[in-house]
């Protein structure tokens, strides 16, 4: 078992782009970790009052899901396109690139968001710092007023990221509304359900709003196992919200990377490269698994046996056929299965 793997970090201990006392933002690009290719990752967490500033990705859509707190999102997709919603634990929230957007913690706790780029370096811009950007003159002419009307106000083209409301929130009636960039994804019947765990599928069957990111929230039991299996045509990244797990991932080069995960790790998984998850632990483990495309296709060890005949099974692995153990017709993947084999010692 590998002690460094290329395939993992922790997003709770990496470097801080923001901590304050107003909450604290961590990722994981292409520069910290760099396996990602067409995804990336970061950790919001807003204390009560605190607000992600407005404020843009110019090259990368959002996907993000709520482990905790309440939020008011508001997202301007363009000149006659906008709208203020609601987002409370287990709820997700889709923004476009290039759309502007803020998130503001409404409640009375701290809110801990997940948040997921389809860009291995996404770039942001700020309100503040595209204001700045212009002259009093120019904002002036903008407004129809004097440029010494924008003389008072301090301009320039950072961004601090995290801001501090003054007094109450100001919450539209209708934020509680349905809104095509808001899915209730734990709120969903679980389209996979099977005695040892659980999917629900942030994808673009049930959530039309998704481009080029989708999500499943996987739960499994200790007596489970994700099968071992590979996305054709998918990356997949994942987040330890809960739980232990043991994944091995086969590299093109023949090599089997295995290792373990806890609450915060991060994993990627290039296009079609095997793998499984199998729980270490005596809890139960729930991942975040974020794909970049909208809806995730799926190739499973199990199905696979039943592709090809038993003399082609057994030619390929070098054995007689009366070697080759009976392996059950599924023409459906399970994705989720039973131990029914003790599991193998954790170094």
């Amino acid at each position: 078992m590998t002690a460094q793997s290329r395939h993992v970090r922790s997003l709770l201990t990496a470097d801080a782009v923001h901590d304050s006392a107003l909450g604290s933002i961590r990722r994981l690009t292409a520069e910290e970790f760099p396996i990602l290719h067409r995804m990336s990752i970061k950790r919001l967490v807003l204390e009560p009052g605190s607000i992600r500033e407005p404020h843009w990705h110019a090259n990368a859509n959002e996907l993000t899901y709520c482990i905790s707190g309440s939020l008011l999102v508001t997202v301007f997709d363009n000149a006659d396109e906008f709208s203020s919603f609601t987002i409370d634990a287990g709820q997700m929230f889709h923004v476009d690139s290039g759309a502007l957007h803020h998130i503001e913690n409404i409640g009375e706790t701290t809110a801990e968001l997940i948040v997921v780029f389809g860009h291995e370096r996404p770039e942001d811009f700020s309100l503040r710092g595209a204001f700045g950007a212009m002259t009093d003159a120019v904002l002036g002419n903008t407004y129809d007023l004097p440029a010494s009307a924008w003389a008072q106000v301090p301009r320039d083209t950072s961004s601090p990221l995290l801001v501090k409301r003054e007094g109450a929130a100001s919450v539209p009636d209708t934020a509680g509304w349905a809104n095509r960039h808001k899915f209730d994804v734990e709120g969903q019947l679980a389209p996979l359900k099977a005695a040892v765990g659980s999917a629900h599928l942030a994808r673009q069957q049930y959530w039309p709003a998704l481009k080029n990111l989708s999500m499943y929230s996987l739960r499994i039991e200790e007596e489970g196992m994700r099968e071992p299996h590979w996305h054709p045509e998918t990356a997949e990244m994942g987040y330890v919200h809960a739980g232990k797990a043991r994944m091995s991932i086969l590299d093109p080069d023949g090599t089997v990377d295995t290792y373990l995960l806890g609450p915060g790790d991060v994993y990627f998984i290039p296009r079609a490269y095997p793998h499984q998850i199998e729980v270490v632990g005596d809890e139960e483990i729930h991942f975040l698994v974020f794909f970049d495309r909208p809806t995730p296709g799926d190739i499973g060890y199990r199905a696979s046996g039943s592709v090809f005949s038993r003399e082609v099974l057994a030619a390929s692995f070098g054995i007689p056929e009366s070697q080759l153990p009976v392996l059950p017709f599924t023409p459906i993947d399970p994705l989720i299965v039973g131990k029914a084999n003790p599991i193998d010692p954790v170094e």
